[in-house]
């Protein structure tokens, strides 16, 4: 075993992963190297759900030559029938004399077993090099696997004063052009993008990403608990996208039909004034949207952090002080009493993003807000 080249190739099969991030829907990003004698027989990639994963592209690349080869695969080969055959049973197959796995699989389904079932048949597994790497890339597929609930990320960007518009509302620019163009990035490697119905009736926006950024349009979901979204708006008139709107059972039945006729999807969420998110995030996991981009306004973003449901923050500061007591913040809610009580990040790091800053972490909750 050689420790330097092992680390060498499985960073290639995680270069190569990265590459279908936003491609390959519920399903992980995966890579995978298949090498013999200094020599990379066969390379692979998962580049969409229900198509062959990353192993079986990089053994049919190989051939017959993978037979006493070395397998390196960033997330552990599948050990069961789903939309594609295992992928162990291939490796088998192809008579691999060794595997090397950067992370085991969360998937109850998989979990271990397709490591098992490699030993099994004589081949060595080695597991755990790069596994954070991994297992950091596969962030929103590791939570969605395991509770069926979407991994959500919120994307917002403010002055240094924390304000997300000026007093009248004005937003267009808060930040630069390189920070908007990592947001369509952003959106591309997300499933939905979900807004409050007032960012939809202030900007009448599109919600897709820009056509400078090779992407997938993610699926567009509006909270609007009292359906107010105009059959107008481009997020209706679109059907090339997919839009759901979260709302209530107080909302107009007469409205309801006429947005569902326009192809909007409705999904009701709770039967008082307002949706509750809670109950919104588990039908839309029920719907297979694995990962959200929240790109809301303070209400909203207040609404979900005090139910615990973002996963993710990155906050784009533009070095610029707008003021203004009216003028609408990153976060709307009641707030705590204390300091000590505030949400903190772990895991927080900082970069520019051509003159604005950008802030990301994760979000660490009290037992009573998770």
């Amino acid at each position: 075993m050689d420790v330097l080249n092992d680390e060498y190739y499985m960073r290639l099969a995680l270069t190569m992963a990265a590459k279908a991030s936003g491609q390959t829907g519920i399903n992980p990003v995966v890579g995978c190297v298949v090498v013999k004698e200094g020599r990379i027989l066969g390379i692979g990639t998962h580049l969409k759900r229900g198509t062959g994963h990353a192993e079986v592209h990089a053994l049919q690349m190989a051939g017959g030559e993978a037979e006493g080869a070395t397998v390196y695969v960033t997330l552990e080969p599948c050990s069961h029938f789903g939309k594609t055959p295992p992928c162990c049973e291939r490796i088998i197959d192809a008579k691999a004399a060794r595997v090397v796995v950067a992370s085991g699989d969360p998937n109850p389904q998989v979990a271990g077993r397709g490591i098992s079932r490699l030993r099994e048949a004589g081949i060595e597994v080695t597991v755990g090099l790069l596994e954070a790497e991994s297992q950091l890339m596969n962030e929103k597929f590791n939570k969605y696997i395991t509770s069926k609930l979407p991994f959500v990320t919120l994307k917002t960007a403010s002055t240094l004063d924390g304000k997300i518009a000026s007093k009248t509302g004005d937003s267009r620019w808060v930040t630069g052009a390189v920070a908007r163009e990592q947001v369509h990035t952003l959106r591309h490697q997300h499933e939905a993008i979900m807004v409050g119905i007032g960012t939809v009736l202030a900007d009448d926006p599109s919600l897709t990403t820009r056509a400078s950024v090779p992407a997938i349009h993610p699926t567009r979901i509006i909270v609007d608990s009292e359906l107010r979204l105009p059959p107008g708006a481009k997020v209706v008139t679109d059907r090339t996208v997919r839009t759901i709107v979260l709302t209530t059972e107080r909302a107009d039945a007469d409205k309801r039909q006429t947005l569902t006729d326009a192809g909007v999807e409705i999904v009701i969420s709770g039967n008082g004034g307002k949706v509750d998110l809670r109950e919104a995030m588990k039908k839309l996991g029920a719907l297979e949207i694995g990962s959200i981009l929240l790109e809301g306004g303070g209400a909203l973003n207040g609404a979900m952090l005090e139910a615990g449901l973002i996963d993710k923050i990155i906050l784009y500061y533009a070095a610029k002080i707008i003021g203004g007591a009216a003028a609408p913040g990153t976060f709307t809610f009641e707030g705590f009493e204390k300091m000590a009580d505030a949400i903190e990040l772990e895991r927080v790091s900082v970069e520019m993003a051509g003159e604005d800053i950008c802030v990301s972490g994760y979000p660490v909750y009290t037992s009573s807000l998770g």
